[in-house]
């Protein structure tokens, strides 16, 4: 294995770890880094697989709180009323992402103009999301009603075009409908569990029979550095949107998708 491409996979893995919670979108970063720098996955299965770092990422830091939900989860409504709306917000996605799979991986991955430009128009979203000044009706993301969590796992399902964010989406989603920026943020933490694990199964068993020994250091490196980077970008990020909001992010969107396009006009 080639000492540049371990290089590249640290890289790689490092950004998937700042950006798979950061409304920017991850895999838009991912591809467009795999673009310029020439990296090559079997099966664009890189890209997929090191999130399970970012998922231990946010298993280690709410360690506690998942164990406590699991204690109460007999005896609390409201923990069952929550770990149901987490699974209700991930069902579209899952239906969804199983019938598109293979138009996503083989059109929608190949196309980094098309995730220059959805970076764009979700900066320009995000920025004007974030500006409106309406008084939160959702403060605690406990209180989410089922019907409130089913639309942002609509919204999700918008990040299967890469460039338009996950967590981005998600978010969006949650704010129009009058959650407060902090349990925006939070729901997404927890709704990445599933919907992240799900996506790693998924294209784990599609990749099964093309993934070889040589893809393990690879992949490895990836998922070490975007667990270490994750755990730290989840321990930050509530406070920050909490203080500043999500405005940083919109314009870090349009940089990197104004960057990339002019890059890809000149430079190809």
């Amino acid at each position: 294995m080639a000492d540049q491409t371990i290089v590249e996979a640290l890289l790689l893995g490092a950004l998937e770890g700042l950006t798979e919670f950061l409304p920017v979108s991850s895999t838009g970063h991912l591809l467009l880094a795999g673009h310029f720098l020439g990296f090559q996955s079997t099966g664009k299965a890189f890209e997929v697989l090191i999130q399970v770092g970012a998922i231990l990422a946010i298993l280690t830091v709410y360690f506690g709180r998942l164990w406590d939900l699991f204690v109460h989860l007999p005896r609390s409504r409201a923990a069952q009323r929550f770990v149901l709306g987490v699974l209700v917000a991930f069902l579209p996605a899952a239906v969804i992402g199983v019938f598109a799979h293979g138009f996503i991986k083989a059109v929608l991955f190949e196309s980094p103009m098309t995730i220059c430009i959805a970076l764009i128009l979700g900066g320009i979203v995000l920025l004007w999301v974030d500006r409106r000044a309406e008084q939160p009706i959702y403060n605690d993301l406990i209180d989410y009603p089922l019907s409130l969590c089913l639309k942002i796992g609509f919204f999700q399902c918008l990040a299967m075009i890469p460039g338009t964010s996950r967590s981005g989406s998600t978010i969006v989603g949650a704010l129009l409908m009058g959650a407060s920026k902090r349990s925006a943020a939070e729901f997404s933490f927890f709704l990445a569990m599933p919907t992240m694990a799900g996506a790693f199964t998924f294209d784990l068993i599609k990749n099964w029979d093309v993934l070889t020994a040589a893809d393990l250091p690879i992949i490895g490196a990836g998922f070490i550095m975007a667990f270490i980077v994750g755990v730290l970008v989840v321990r930050s990020l509530l406070d920050f949107v909490s203080k500043r909001g999500y405005s940083m992010f919109g314009w870090w969107r349009i940089v990197v998708g104004t960057v990339g396009l002019i890059a890809l006009l000149t430079v190809g």
